[in-house]
């Protein structure tokens, strides 16, 4: 780390004031966030467009055609639950009950009818999805296979949909040459970087713009229309709203789960509503109210007391020739109430979510008594909040980096509007891994699994560091035994099951890391008796001998445990050796013995691990201090051992081992450390040697002739992938570790930012586009990468690939703005901080700022290693 030179008073500062964000967020009229950055560099613009001309789907462009076949974007808050809007317009995924329901597509559309205009009336969405008609997406007699009833998929729809994402935002464009009109529909909802509040809010939003493309005066009316899907229990009803309706399942003390509520209204409108359809059985109610919108009858209809199926609001409008219009639907929901629970007994600690309730409650039901207190917050800040996102939006894209690139990062973000992410009514964040269909799966924000998710501490660091202090402060006992998954609602933890040894010497890189980022020295010393009590817990129970290594059985992000010294986690031990030391110096406190274990550590991994191409395990399971691999399976669920698994012990060793393999995540620690600022202590040659191997071996354009008896469908047939690990050298064990013929997301990203940061740019570059090539939207969700479940955390690994081009990193506590570009001396990047973001790169190779919201303290500028004044 460079220390900052010269006075106090005599630095120079890059400021943007929060007065004039009006200005600075300001968009000219005509000009779109996407324009910014359609290609992966700018010399590629014409080899883009000829692809494009060809039908080619380009990376970070739009989807059309196939490509829109899977295509779902999340809407929401962080913890707040989602709605997707598909690629065609319609919404799904609609998981606002404080869980994931991937196939929940409930009765709901958006309809536009155009007086005298034959078929001028159609549902505002493209054609339905091939998956649709034949694949899951309801139970029971919901079911494709028993028609697709209850759906509206029978509907008249647009002719051609497509779909451009600009994070947070999502538009679709129809085209139907029945309707003279060209229709645009933008939904989203707040994303702004350090505004952790407002970007978890229960609220998202579309906005229909209509352009009349006659020659002629035209009137229309547009309605939006849904069954009361919220409606789980007896006394479900519709509700009035200004403006629109509620979808309410009302508070029953009996039954206080089943109590939610969704808002959809029209603010500023000319706007009726029909609160309640026909009441009749088969299909009677969709019947009569498609019935109606054809007619463009807008009459209302008063709330009944319970049991109405449906409900539809109605705007009328004229529009001139060549004249257009902008109908904003706002949608809010609140689900105050939940049966979550998970983790043993434990305690709470005081004016914790836990002390109030014994089950999770989300953050906003601390901050909202009801929908209407939602709703009213949505609409009061509409224009401040949308104008905020758009600001977060054109700085993110202004960036001129690789498509790919840019397009997995941001796919990625969705990850934190998704399910998988929760946030207690006391602020604290925690995390499943990803999303079951209709669960969370595997809980307590794994810190393993979490290690590799960059988005999060540099977006929202106040949120990443309540994970720090969850980890260190409630999920650690007095030996420093850390439980890599943290209890729901957030109390301590029992300790009996093994500490993983990648999560626990992971999250202390991590403290250092967001030491940094957020410049409060005071919070780490706070931390730091901590932090060294887990760092001394791992060296006792995992390194008994103190030879610098890992050693012992250690349980890790892969199920099992490792026995003897394998590279992967005897990186992340140096590593944490390494961020103890930095933050010893900084708290004045004693660091010796740590730098000796990083000396004999350094020595081992370079010379008895590394084979000359890449590192590897030394597989032990004598002379050690645990039990025997047979012993130690008994109280553990990970691995049970046969009288036919006791006999290839004899021959191999542990079940689950690599060995000699060469390991995707086999130098894992030391990009864990480049991401937080800390110097990789193993020979750089070493560790980019390592990596090429990765990329030489590992990457698989075609997987047909790959055997995979695990969990094939992350990537399989045709489609290439980045798998876990390979023998090149042969010494395959008869039973290696239980993924290591997989694909992992996230895995990948930081392969390939790693790959960057070594200089190996094209290489990098190479598996992300093999990457995202799987999630194009004809098979897979472009929006939901998956691994243990749907929008896996790891997946915000991506975000490290920004660093990994560019090398541009903030240092909050010596205020200095490092960049170590990979890509040349002119290219402009995303940066976010605690206290702003904005775009920072270098033209000419010199360095600039451009601060687009708050402020960015800067006294220094260190490009490829040379410090010059801010």
């Amino acid at each position: 780390m460079m220390k900052r030179s010269g006075k106090q008073n005599s630095r120079r500062k890059f400021l943007a004031n929060s007065a004039a964000l009006g200005a600075l967020m300001a968009i000219p009229e005509g000009v779109k966030a996407e324009t910014s950055n359609d290609s992966p560099a700018k010399a590629d613009n014409a080899r883009t467009k000829e692809l494009q001309n060809k039908g080619v789907r380009v990376f970070n462009g739009p989807y059309k055609g196939d490509n829109l076949n899977r295509v779902a974007f999340p809407i929401g808050g962080i913890g707040a639950g989602m709605f997707n809007m598909e690629g065609t317009g319609g919404i799904s995924h609609m998981s606002i009950r404080n869980s994931p329901d991937v196939f929940n597509q409930p009765q709901t559309f958006g309809a536009i009818h155009i007086k005298g205009v034959k078929n001028g009336t159609k549902v505002l969405e493209g054609p339905l999805q091939d998956w649709k008609k034949f694949g899951q997406h309801g139970r029971d007699a919901l079911s494709s296979a028993r028609g697709g009833a209850f759906k509206g998929f029978g509907l008249p729809r647009f002719k051609s949909a497509t779909f451009d994402a600009r994070f947070p935002f999502g538009e679709v464009k129809l085209i139907d040459s029945d309707i003279p009109v060209q229709v645009e529909i933008k939904g989203w909802s707040p994303f702004v970087p350090t505004d952790e509040d407002n970007s978890s809010l229960p609220v998202g939003a579309f906005e229909y713009t209509f352009k009349n493309t006659s020659g002629s005066r035209m009137e229309a009316v547009f309605s939006w229309n849904a069954s009361n899907f919220m409606g789980i229990g007896k006394g479900n009803r519709i509700a009035s709203i200004r403006n629109g309706f509620v979808l309410e399942q009302p508070e029953n003390q009996e039954s206080p789960t089943e109590q939610g509520a969704f808002a959809a209204f029209v603010p500023g409108e000319n706007v009726t509503v029909d609160h309640s359809w026909f009441r009749g059985g088969w299909f009677d109610s969709l019947s009569i109210a498609w019935e109606k919108i054809s007619r463009g009858d807008t009459s209302s209809k008063t709330p009944r007391a319970k049991d109405a199926p449906g409900a539809s609001l109605y705007v009328p409008f004229t529009l001139d020739a060549g004249g257009e219009k902008t109908i904003r639907l706002l949608f809010a929901w609140y689900v105050p109430n939940t049966d979550i629970r998970l983790g043993g007994k434990g305690e709470c600690q005081p004016a914790s979510s836990c002390s109030e309730s014994d089950t999770y409650k989300p953050w906003y039901a601390g901050k909202f008594a009801n929908i209407q207190e939602v709703a009213d917050y949505w609409k009061n800040n509409y224009e401040h909040l949308n104008q905020k996102s758009r600001t977060f939006t054109n700085a993110f894209y202004n960036a001129t980096l690789p498509a790919e690139v840019m397009e997995a990062v941001a796919a990625n973000l969705g990850i934190l509007k998704s399910p998988t992410v929760l946030r207690q009514t006391d602020g604290k964040f925690w995390a499943w891994e990803g999303c079951n269909d209709q669960s969370g799966c595997c809980h307590g924000t794994c810190t393993h699994v979490w290690n590799y998710a960059q988005a999060l501490p540099h977006l929202f660091p106040n949120l990443e560091r309540s994970l720090r202090e969850t980890e260190f402060n409630i999920s650690q006992d007095d030996r420093g035994h850390q439980t890599f998954r943290t209890s729901l609602p957030i109390r301590t933890v029992d300790h009996g099951f093994h500490a993983a040894a990648d999560g626990q010497l992971g999250g202390i890189m991590k403290v250092y890391r967001d030491w940094r980022i957020s410049g409060d020295t005071e919070w780490m010393k706070k931390l730091y008796p901590k932090v060294k009590s887990s760092l001394d817990y791992c060296i006792t129970t995992w390194d008994p001998k103190e030879k610098g290594i890992l050693e012992e059985p250690h349980h890790n992000t892969y199920d099992i445990e490792f026995w003897g010294p394998d590279g992967m986690c005897t990186s992340f031990y140096l590593g944490a050796l390494t961020a103890l030391v930095e933050m010893a110096k900084a708290a004045k406190q004693p660091y010796k013995r740590y730098s000796q274990l990083i000396k004999k550590g350094k020595k081992y991994m370079e010379e008895e691990l590394f084979d000359g191409e890449y590192f590897i395990q030394k597989i032990q399971w004598t002379g050690l201090e645990a039990k025997d691999p047979v012993k130690l399976s008994e109280s553990s669920w990970t691995s049970d051992y046969s009288e036919e698994a006791k006999s290839l012990l004899q021959k191999e060793g542990p079940k689950y081992q690599y060995g000699k393999g060469c390991l995707s995540d086999g130098i894992l620690g030391m990009w864990i450390a480049s991401c937080a600022g800390l110097e990789e202590v193993i020979a750089d040659e070493k560790v980019t040697s390592h990596l090429q191997s990765i990329h030489k071996y590992n990457l698989l354009k075609d997987m047909r002739n790959h055997s995979n008896p695990q969990r094939p469908s992350y990537a399989l047939g045709e489609e290439g992938g980045l798998i876990l690990c390979s023998w090149p050298k042969g010494g395959k064990l008869s039973l290696p570790f239980v993924y290591s013929n997989e694909v992992w997301t996230g895995i990948e990203y930081q392969v390939a930012s790693h790959l960057m940061m070594k200089g190996k740019v094209e290489e990098g570059l190479d598996i992300v586009r093999t990457c995202r090539s799987r999630y194009d939207g004809t098979v897979r969700n472009p929006f939901d990468e998956y691994e243990c479940g749907h929008w896996y955390a790891r997946a915000m690994a991506s975000y490290g690939l920004f660093q990994g081009l560019t090398g541009v990193r903030y240092d909050a506590v010596e205020k200095i703005l490092y960049i170590d570009s990979r890509i040349g001396k002119d290219f402009t990047s995303f940066l976010s901080t605690k206290t702003g973001f904005g775009n920072v790169g270098l033209k000419d190779g010199k360095p600039f700022v451009d601060t687009k919201f708050g402020t960015i303290e800067i006294e220094k500028i260190s490009v490829s290693g040379k410090l010059v004044d801010a």
